[in-house]
Parts: structure tokens; sequence; C-alpha cells
């Protein structure tokens, strides 16, 4: 299956080379879609060796994976595996999704463990996530707030989410089960990098989320 890694990334310039350069050291493609960055996240990108997309504004993650997935689709690959720029998602666990996507699944999640490295309060703010979008979606999901996954590009135009921000995440699992998708979840790493603040703004985000999950009701 033809596969490419699509990254989106603001203002990651410490890392998002060597994320880069990781997915290329699996023998993968790499786009990067730059959204709206003020540092130099695209120059670290293009020196690793990825393509960049570049935003002129900061547009979200949810609209970064669009791009990506959509530029990936014309330049002929089946499939892309999403991943984090920041560091939290390791290359080197590529092939375990490759895996699972050649077994038949249209979408594979990552699926982490959620003991001591995973902070408290987003241990339990996951758990109710899962629970709730799995009772939407009508099927057991795990992890769904967990950015590095393989979506097939031909599902891609029915997955598409509305949501420009971090729920586009959730809202494309819901989409996929609802959609009758094969969707499988695969082991990784719990990565958590010291100093490390989180983009997810808890305020606008969780209305973005509750905001989400109304539209999914009525759907």
């Amino acid at each position: 299956m033809k596969t490419a890694c699509v990254i989106p990334a603001f203002n990651e310039e410490a890392s998002v080379g060597a994320v880069a350069s990781g997915c290329l050291a699996q023998g993968l493609p790499v786009y990067v879609v730059d959204d709206g960055s003020r540092d130099a996240t695209a120059e670290r990108a293009r020196a690793a060796g990825a393509r960049v997309i570049p935003f002129p504004a900061n547009r979200g993650k949810g609209a970064c994976l669009a791009a990506g997935a959509r530029r990936a689709a014309d330049e002929g690959f089946e499939a892309v595996i999403f991943l984090d720029a920041d560091g939290q998602h390791d290359p080197a666990e590529i092939p375990r999704f490759l895996a699972a996507a050649e077994g038949g699944a249209a979408v594979v999640v990552g699926c982490r463990s959620f003991g001591a490295a995973m902070p408290l309060a987003r241990r339990l703010t996951n758990r109710f996530q899962a629970r709730l979008l799995s009772a939407l979606a009508g099927a057991p999901l795990a992890d769904t707030q967990c950015g590095f996954r393989l979506v097939r590009l031909d599902l891609w135009p029915r997955i598409e989410p509305a949501s420009g921000r971090f729920a586009a995440e959730s809202e494309m699992l819901v989409a996929a089960a609802r959609a009758g998708a094969a969707i499988a979840e695969v082991p990784i790493q719990t990565i958590y990098l010291p100093g490390r603040k989180s983009r997810i703004n808890p305020a606008l985000d969780t209305l973005r989320f509750f905001a989400l999950i109304a539209r999914l009701l009525r759907a």
C-alpha cells in the first residue's frame, strides 16, 4: 500500500526535523503542514527532507489533517499516517500501523497506556471521552484522542472532519465507525516530554468537543 506521513506542525522547530527524519527512515515520504508557524518549523522540515504545505495563518489541526490527506491523495497515495510534530509519537512504531492496514483495517489508531506516564487529568479526560464517543460510534474505541493513526484515502471523503481543530480526530473515528469501516488499534508508547505544554485550550476545546457531541447526536 502506497503510504505517506502527514505531520501537522505549529511552532515546532525544535522537534519537527527529528520526527520527519524518523518517518523518512521508515521509507515513507513526509508532508509537513505548517500551520502558520512563526518560527523555523518549515525550514527545519525541509532540511530534514519533508515536503511542506504552508498555511499563511493558523487554521488548526483538523484543517492540517485535511490538507495533508488531500495532497497525498492527489499525488497517488493510498493511505496516510498522521502523527504529531512534537515528539510524542515514535516513527519507529509505524510498521505496526502498516501491518494492521495490510490485515484489512481502513483506520488504525495508536492506543496509549493510560498509566503513570500520562498526567492524571489527561487520563481521566481521555477515558471519559472514549466512553462517550464509543457510545456515539456504536463501537468500542479505547483511545479516541491519539493523533498517531493511519487512514486509507479511499475512506477519507466519508470521514473528513468538519471540525477545524482538535475535535477533528474524535469526529473522524465516529464517522469511520458509522460508515462501517474496519478500525484496528495498535499499542504505542505513551511519551510526554518534560516541560512540554499541551496546545489544547481547556476552555475553548472543551466547548468545541461538546459542540461536536451535539452535532453527532443530531446526525
